[in-house]
C-alpha cells in the first residue's frame, strides 16, 4: 500500500478541534502519514493532501508563507481539503476562483461579499475535483471518510467510520431534515426510482423536494443517488467475486454496459479494473 504525506497547516487563530478532528480520523487509516504544521509550514508544500482547517476571524490577513504553501501545493497536484474557515485560505490563495466552495453557515455571507469570484454553497461539504470544503465539525469527519473512500476504496472508508463514529449513531452527512428519504433510497439502490417518488417519500412537492435535497447535499436527487450506487458498486466489488453483470443489478445500473459507461465517467476506469486495482 502506497503511504500517503497528509500536511495539516495550523493558521494563525486556528480552531484546536479543525485540526484534532481530521488529524484524528485520517490517522485511523494506515495509507496516511499525517502531520501537524505550525510556524515554518514550508513541508507541507510536498505532501499529497493538504489540510487547511479553520481559524477565528477569516476576514482578516492571513501570512502570505501559509498561502504560498498552499497555492505551491495545490499546482504540484496535491488535493486541498479545507475545513469549516478554512475555505477562506483557499480563497485567498486564488484557489476558489471559478469554483463552487462551502464554508461554516455562519460565514458564508462574509465569504460571498469578500470573494464574489467563488460560488458560495450553502451545503455540508462540496468536492470540486482537486478541492474539497466543508462545513462545521460534523461534516469534516464526511469529509474525511470521503476522502479514504477515494483513496483506498469503500470498505476502508466504512472500517475507519465505525472506528470514530460511536455505534448506533448516523453519519455526519445524515443528520438533516431529508435524512429519512435518503437513508430509504440507499435501502432500495436496486429498485427504479424517481425524483417524484422520492419527493411522494418526503412529502414534499418534486419542486420543493429538489431545492430542500440539493441545499442539504450540493447536488441534485439523481446525481446524490447515483453517487450512492457507485459506492455501493465498490464496496460489492471489493468485497464479493460476483460478476459484474449481478453488481449492475443489485446496485441499480440494470446492466453492466451501463456500470461500465458510470465507472469510465465518474471513476476514469472500468468495474474490471477497479477490482484489480483493490484486490491485495
Amino acid at each position: 500500500m502506497h503511504t500517503k504525506d497528509v500536511a495539516i497547516i495550523a493558521m494563525p487563530r486556528y480552531f484546536p478541534l479543525d485540526v484534532t478532528l481530521p488529524q484524528y480520523v485520517l490517522s485511523r487509516h494506515p495509507g496516511y502519514r499525517v502531520t501537524v504544521h505550525e510556524g515554518d509550514v514550508s513541508a507541507a508544500e510536498f505532501a499529497d493532501v493538504v489540510v487547511v482547517p479553520g481559524f477565528a476571524d477569516p476576514h482578516l490577513p492571513i501570512p502570505d508563507d501559509h498561502l504560498a504553501v498552499v497555492r505551491a501545493a495545490h499546482e504540484r497536484g496535491a488535493r486541498i481539503l479545507a475545513v469549516c474557515t478554512g475555505t477562506f485560505a483557499l480563497a485567498a490563495a486564488g484557489l476558489l476562483d471559478g469554483r463552487r466552495a462551502t464554508t461554516h453557515w455562519r460565514y458564508l455571507a462574509a465569504l460571498r461579499s469578500l470573494y464574489p469570484a467563488v460560488t458560495v454553497l450553502d451545503v455540508a461539504a462540496v468536492d470540486d475535483g482537486t478541492v474539497v470544503t466543508s462545513a462545521g465539525a460534523a461534516a469534516e469527519t464526511d469529509v474525511c471518510l470521503h476522502l479514504i473512500r477515494t483513496d483506498f476504496g469503500a470498505v476502508d472508508a466504512d472500517r475507519v467510520a465505525r472506528e470514530v463514529l460511536p455505534a448506533g449513531s448516523p453519519a455526519p452527512e445524515s443528520r438533516s431534515g431529508l435524512a429519512d428519504t435518503r437513508e430509504w433510497l440507499i435501502e432500495h439502490l436496486a429498485s427504479p426510482v424517481t425524483v417524484q417518488r422520492m419527493a411522494d417519500h418526503a412529502h414534499l412537492s418534486r419542486r420543493t423536494f429538489i431545492r430542500h435535497f440539493e441545499r442539504e447535499t450540493g447536488t441534485s436527487p439523481m446525481r446524490w443517488l447515483i453517487t450512492q450506487r457507485v459506492i455501493a458498486a465498490r464496496r460489492l466489488l471489493e468485497t464479493t467475486d460476483w460478476p459484474v453483470d449481478r453488481i449492475a443489478h443489485a446496485t441499480g445500473f440494470g446492466t453492466a454496459a451501463n456500470l461500465r459507461t458510470t465507472f469510465a465517467r465518474d471513476l476514469d476506469t472500468t468495474p474490471t479494473a477497479y477490482r484489480r486495482s483493490r484486490a491485495v
